[in-house]
């Protein structure tokens, strides 16, 4: 009886606890907790230098990081000179060589870098004196050579000259000169020309000018002792003389007054690279902040937001769509929404991106978009903390961005009460779809049409076209210069009479090419075994068999060992539509090439065929004045993703009357592989077993 009756009084009190919980309602989160920020010890050298020290002995490490906030500097017709200073510093000193400041670093475990405005440092904390004095010392007196200064200039052309076909690195160049203006710190770029304008007396004049104490400041972090800094910095920074950085006058950047896109042809582009920009007026001071901030991270700020669950989730387009936003004390800086997109989906990929830009700012966000996105700063501000390097870069944040000293203090709680209409009103005040300047990166001859067709809220958006160093230009004409009634057989039998008569080519029954190249330190091997219906490649890296491709009949699969993997029966049917000795015997004989049009290869004109397909679409080139095939390309696209594969064919010679190129340079994504001819045998050497 006592039992029943302690049941029945526990039951009650469980039920009546449970019916005081509304489960339907979502708990109020608590209040932020209270954030204690250690303070950092600071003190000023008379010259100006403002230091900060934080002491934590959990480990014996130390850095030291130097920061001069400096406002934008226009270097104008010698830009690159910042970046020649930044790559001649930390070369010794005036009294101590290159070589040994290199190697004393090397044997001390430690780490010296230098930018144009910078340096940073770290060592075990043993050996913290001489680190800082090294680092002091080719900083305050740098040992500019002229030999150093012709090395690295060389270096810069040479990375240059190496950007001129990264479609990514040209993107971002004009991106930024027509946000701000090719006469805008932020708008400028390095060009071989200007690089050659620098001398180095240049650089010396840039040191002097820039490198000064008057806004720098020195963090020290780590197992060290405030006292001990303070003498040691007093010491080796005292003889950093007293200056002031010369004030730059130039033109504030515009809004551009009405939505466009802005086109960069790029006829080596395998994907467009899409930029939907604005300009924007945000610092980290202002009341809107982090509402900003919110605002980006739920339309574009990672794997969960709104652009990337859109472009890559839901339709494909790209391996990842997102949106940065900027703060920049000294003037206007950028919202940019971008993505990567294949070529066929360009003028969708752009209409999609304002869509969503267009969508925070006229729609409210939802309370669980928002919730994420606070948990996720959240997250990292507390992660964050754990750092001693956190605690430095706030309290130079809090000097160099003129915030209140509570900001970090309080940070949580201001982004806890941050609302879904101050999201909105951040959205329509920072982000644009009206004023916005859509930059698209990418291979004209297969965008264009499209693109110019695209609408956005009911109205057509003008392209207007640039070069890829943002000069404005005419609209590429891909048909100029083909004559009348020339088509794609045309182009074909040309080459064929170019490597050594129709006849001839028509005469071959078998071809055996094996190319060698070497990749990281590893030998590669191409074997290409091909009769008018069967083809085989295997690919070997030092003398071991990797991988094979055979198609033979209605067989297509990939093999590797002794596993046979069947490839899908649209890429199987892509394939055998270019299957023969030469690939252009069959698209020739099917009727399935394209004479599209004529374009640019390594400087030189060549007629583009375009073979298109189901999954493969593929282009080949032949050079206009000799006939000779110049490059071939493909573009696989399958579940929602691409692959991009190129080869430029070069230096031809002759082997029994037909001349093969000897030199393939194969670009797979972001690799290239140079391989040479290293056999070629027509008529023998093949057999069935080579096909199965």
């Amino acid at each position: 009886m006592k039992k029943t009756v302690l049941f029945t009084i526990l039951s009650l009190f469980v039920s009546i606890s449970y019916a005081q919980i509304d489960r339907s309602q979502q708990p109020k989160p608590g209040p932020a907790p209270e954030i204690n920020l250690q303070e950092p010890n600071t003190f000023d050298l008379n010259n100006g230098l403002k230091v900060m020290v934080v002491e934590n002995n959990k480990l014996p490490r130390v850095s030291i990081q130097l920061t001069i906030d400096n406002p934008p500097i226009l270097e104008g017709d010698k830009a690159g000179v910042g970046s020649l200073t930044a790559s001649l510093l930390g070369n010794g000193s005036k009294s101590i060589s290159k070589d040994d400041f290199n190697e004393e670093v090397d044997f001390l475990g430690a780490f010296i870098s230098f930018g144009s405005q910078s340096a940073f440092a770290s060592s075990l904390s043993k050996y913290f004196q001489r680190i800082l004095e090294l680092m002091a010392d080719a900083a305050i007196d740098p040992n500019f050579t002229q030999e150093e200064f012709d090395k690295e200039k060389d270096k810069l052309i040479t990375g240059l000259k190496a950007q001129e076909k990264d479609v990514s690195a040209i993107a971002g160049r004009v991106e930024s000169a027509l946000a701000y203006g090719k006469n805008h710190p932020k708008g400028e770029f390095i060009t071989q020309e200007t690089v050659n304008n620098v001398t180095l007396a240049d650089v010396q004049q840039f040191y002097r000018n820039y490198f000064v104490p008057a806004n720098a400041y020195l963090v020290v972090i780590g197992d060290v002792k405030f006292d001990e800094v303070k003498d040691l910095v007093t010491e080796h920074f005292t003889p950093w003389t007293k200056a002031v950085p010369p004030s730059i006058a130039y033109s504030e950047p515009t809004q551009v007054q009405y939505a466009q896109i802005n086109f960069i042809d790029m006829p080596n582009a395998v994907q467009s690279e899409i930029s939907v920009q604005n300009l924007v007026d945000l610092k980290m001071k202002d009341g809107d902040y982090l509402h900003a901030l919110l605002a980006n991270r739920i339309l574009g700020g990672g794997a969960q937001a709104r652009l990337f669950l859109n472009l890559r989730e839901d339709k494909g387009y790209t391996y990842g769509s997102y949106s940065g936003i900027g703060n920049d004390k000294y003037g206007p800086t950028t919202f940019r929404a971008s993505a990567s997109v294949r070529n066929m989906v360009t003028d969708s990929s752009v209409v999609e991106i304002l869509k969503e830009v267009d969508k925070i700012i006229k729609e409210p966000v939802s309370e669980q978009e928002l919730a994420d996105a606070k948990a996720k700063y959240t997250g990292n501000f507390v992660m964050a903390l754990e750092k001693p390097q956190t605690i430095a870069n706030y309290a130079l944040n809090i000097e160099i961005e003129d915030l209140p000293k509570d900001f970090y203090k309080t940070y949580l709680e201001r982004l806890n009460a941050v609302t879904i209409d101050q999201v909105q009103q951040a959205a329509q005040k920072h982000f644009s779809s009206s004023n916005s300047r859509v930059v698209v990166t990418g291979k004209g001859s297969e965008v264009i049409e499209n693109l110019e067709k695209v609408e956005f809220n009911g109205k057509k958006l003008p392209v207007l076209y640039y070069d890829r160093y943002a000069s404005k230009a005419e609209k590429p004409d891909y048909g100029a210069g083909i004559p009348e009634g020339m088509a794609a057989e045309d182009v074909i039998n040309r080459y064929f009479e170019a490597i050594g008569g129709v006849d001839k080519v028509n005469g071959i029954e078998s071809l055996k090419l094996v190319y060698e190249g070497e990749v990281m330190g590893s030998k590669i091997k191409v074997e290409e075994k091909r009769t008018a219906d069967k083809f085989a490649q295997t690919t070997y890296m030092n003398e071991s068999p990797m991988m094979g491709v055979v198609a033979k009949g209605d067989e297509l699969y990939m093999k590797q060992g002794a596993n046979k993997m069947p490839l899908p029966d649209d890429m199987k049917k892509d394939m055998l539509s270019v299957m023969g000795i030469f690939p252009e015997q069959a698209f020739l004989a099917n009727g399935s090439a394209k004479l599209a049009g004529i374009e640019k290869i390594d400087g030189k004109d060549a007629y583009k065929i375009d073979v298109s397909g189901t999954v493969i679409n593929a282009s080949f080139f032949y050079d206009t004045e000799t006939g000779l095939k110049v490059k071939e390309s493909s573009t696989i696209n399958m579940n929602g993703q691409t692959q991009n594969q190129s080869s430029s064919l070069k230096e031809y010679q002759e082997i029994d009357g037909i001349k093969f190129p000897s030199v393939k340079t194969q670009s797979m994504g972001p690799q290239e592989i140079e391989v040479k001819l290293l056999e070629a045998v027509i008529n023998k050497g093949v057999s069935e077993a080579d096909f199965e």
